[in-house]
């Protein structure tokens, strides 16, 4: 941490003295830009200007879709997939890029704000802690990021941006209830005054879910205030709080899923957890005049888990976790031209320190005290980039980043029989980036990309503490996993109002994490390939009806070892959505939606020679209505999740040879509807 704060130090003493030997003027020019998107190069920039497929989604659209959850935001784009063990979406899990698997939590990067969300053992970040409602954006980058971002990103990068307060004073307020008693209550108020802006936000929602013992609920809240000191510097504070509760049904045999899809698995009647979350980001944004910006973001973040899986293995799983998490990022951003060349460079430094605690008890009440595990992870790493205008209209970007990664862990059971540890482990790593973007008409792009990435090991990978005896250890030989990417894209404007996208890539892995499959220890195992495209199509005819599709195709293999040339388990081959909206008289509009999700492996079936996971589609239908009345905007809803009540699972697991087969059951039909007015 001393040497991240030096570092800060002298590179802002370094810029502001260079300030200071030249008067500064400020430009009064206006530059008319496209969709502008923050992730995809860790700055402002124009959407067709970044070498990647990206997607932004706005506060206006999340409102007008009547959403309730992230996961309902996401999961009708390309290339996004999510399953979960209970059903509902506390505890979904995200895969881009047929990184699911059986791990899918390391390979997508989840950041809220620019900070990092991902849990550092693994677990799946939770989408449910940030009030959909305090969202201004949330963008979606796929691919590798590695570069800027560091560990994780490899599959992509989603950016959760929150909500500033702009313009004359907004009150929003929204209520919706549905099936299963799911009911959902947001109030939102933003505005800004002179150099000050505020917003505040909270959310109520519940739901008893799909199947008996899957019930969720969360409560939370968001803020932000913002002081534009002068033209100069501006200072930003927001954060979040938020608890989530949820249930655990387990999983069915293939006979009782056909016969009772609701029911839950023996013994899994006391199977729940909850979690509480608070997120706190401080910005100095500061404008250097010629001399470029700096930019320092600061981050604390606090997660306190309590589960209780008594019928989990090892049995009687009664486990409190408190993760902290401290960050400060600072970067600067210098666009000047080379020798009438324009240029963009950023170089920039992310610290992190992760601490986590875990105790485990053998009982729910938390009396009797088994097993104590510390564990720190600290990382630091230093990133360039650059982006060189070789002609108006094309961009040759390059990029570099240095990283480490010291793991501490010590762990301590309550049992005389046990093998104990208290060791450190330091990783280092690197990534490298480039890319041409050639920019053709109003808003068409085409590029071809290359870039490494990597992702270290998760705490429980480096350690085994879920356990005593022989298994209680510290991998120390285990390494981070590493893998090369390419990528080509393209988006066109046939139309002004017709836009086709394109995306193909390859990403070849390394070292993958996995257990052996005669001894079960963790080690640096398989190589994998991932292939796939993607596909997007958007129509829009002003006043009468929209259209969004998409398509996804991958494939994801062992590239060697004994399942070479086999399918990675819970990779479907084919995905596809189709949104269309039908504008009606009197603002009113209807909303057919298709969902369709392609057959794959189950869960341990690493030889491909299971019974593979069901192919499913889902119809929903929408109704809007979305009047202006006495200046307030109005959104009434009211729809049909899986219209159908097809009977599907969006996970399983291959059992043998220990017994049959397990599925867990997603929602069936569900109806629902709702209110939003804006003040």
């Amino acid at each position: 941490m001393k040497k991240v704060l030096v570092l800060v130090l002298l590179f802002s003493v370094v810029v502001f003295s260079t300030v200071q030997a030249e008067d500064t003027k400020t430009s009064d020019t206006i530059v008319t830009m496209g969709e502008v998107v923050v992730t995809a190069t860790r700055d402002n920039q124009e959407t067709r200007k970044a070498p990647a497929n990206v997607t932004v989604i706005t506060a206006e659209e999340i409102n007008n879709s009547g959403a309730a959850t992230l996961v309902e935001v996401l999961e009708n784009i390309e290339g996004v997939q999510f399953r979960s063990y209970s059903g509902n979406t506390a505890q979904a899990m995200i895969d881009m890029r047929g990184f699911g698997g059986d791990n899918p939590y390391g390979k997508t990067l989840i950041l809220l704000d620019g900070r990092r969300l991902n849990r550092p053992d693994m677990s799946a970040a939770s989408l449910m802690q940030i009030p959909l409602n305090n969202i201004e954006s949330i963008e979606v980058v796929r691919g590798a990021s590695s570069v800027l971002y560091g560990d994780a990103a490899i599959g992509g990068v989603i950016n959760i941006i929150t909500k500033r307060g702009k313009g004359a004073p907004q009150l929003n307020v929204s209520l919706a209830g549905g099936s299963y008693n799911f009911h959902d209550e947001k109030i939102g108020v933003s505005g800004s005054a002179g150099k000050l802006s505020c917003s505040f936000n909270g959310a109520n929602q519940f739901s008893w879910g799909y199947r008996d013992r899957s019930k969720y609920s969360f409560s939370g809240g968001g803020f932000n205030i913002g002081y534009d000191a002068s033209s100069f510097l501006a200072l930003s504070l927001d954060g979040s709080l938020s608890k989530t509760g949820f249930e655990m049904p387990g999983g069915l045999t293939k006979s009782q899923m056909e016969t009772n899809p609701r029911q839950i698995q023996t013994g899994h009647d006391n199977d729940d957890a909850t979690e509480n979350y608070q997120n706190l980001h401080g910005q100095v944004n500061t404008v250097l005049g010629n001399f470029g910006r700096l930019d320092t973001d600061f981050y604390y973040g606090v997660k306190t888990l309590r589960s209780n899986f008594a019928s989990y293995w090892p049995p009687n799983q009664y486990n409190s976790y408190d993760i902290k998490t401290v960050g400060v990022t600072p970067k600067y951003i210098l666009e000047k031209p080379i020798a009438m060349f324009n240029n963009k460079f950023t170089i920039g430094v992310d610290y992190y320190q992760e601490t986590m605690t875990l105790d485990k008890y053998s009982d729910k009440k938390r009396t009797t005290q088994t097993h104590l595990v510390d564990f720190g992870k600290n990382t630091l790493g230093f990133y360039l980039r650059d982006e060189f205008y070789i002609l108006p209209g094309l961009i040759l970007t390059g990029g570099y980043r240095t990283e480490s990664a010291q793991f501490k862990g010590k762990s301590t059971t309550l049992n005389p029989f046990s093998v104990d540890f208290d060791t450190d482990k330091k990783h280092n790593a690197e990534a490298w980036e480039g890319s041409l973007t050639y920019l053709f008409g109003k808003f068409s792009k085409v590029y071809v990309k290359y870039a490494s990435v990597y992702r270290y090991p998760f705490l429980d990978e480096q350690a085994s503490f879920y356990s005593s005896g022989p298994f209680n250890t510290f991998n120390i030989n285990i390494e981070k996993e590493k893998g090369k990417s390419y990528e080509a894209g393209a988006t066109v404007y046939p139309l002004d109002n017709l836009k086709i996208g394109a995306t193909i890539y390859k990403i070849d892995m390394e070292d993958e994490i996995s257990a052996d499959p005669v001894t079960w220890e963790l080690k640096n195992l398989d190589k994998t390939s991932h292939v796939g495209g993607e596909f997007n199509l958007s129509y829009v005819q002003k006043g009468v009806f929209s259209f969004y599709g998409n398509a996804t195709y991958q494939k994801a293999v062992f590239a060697e070892g004994l399942n070479k040339d086999k399918e990675i388990p819970l990779v479907p081959n084919f995905m596809a959505n189709a949104n269309l909206e039908i504008n009606l008289p009197f603002n009113i509009s209807l909303n057919p939606r298709l969902r369709y999700i392609g057959k794959s492996f189950l869960a341990n079936d690493y030889n491909n020679d299971a019974e593979q996971l069901k192919d499913h589609c889902l119809f929903d239908f929408f109704i809007y209505w979305r009047p202006e009345i006495k200046g307030r905007k109005v959104i009434v809803f009211a729809g049909v999740e899986n219209l159908t009540d097809v009977k599907y699972a969006t996970y399983g697991i291959d059992m043998a040879p220990w017994g049959e087969n397990l599925y867990y059951p997603a929602d069936g039909l569900l109806i629902k509807g709702g209110v939003s007015i804006t003040f």
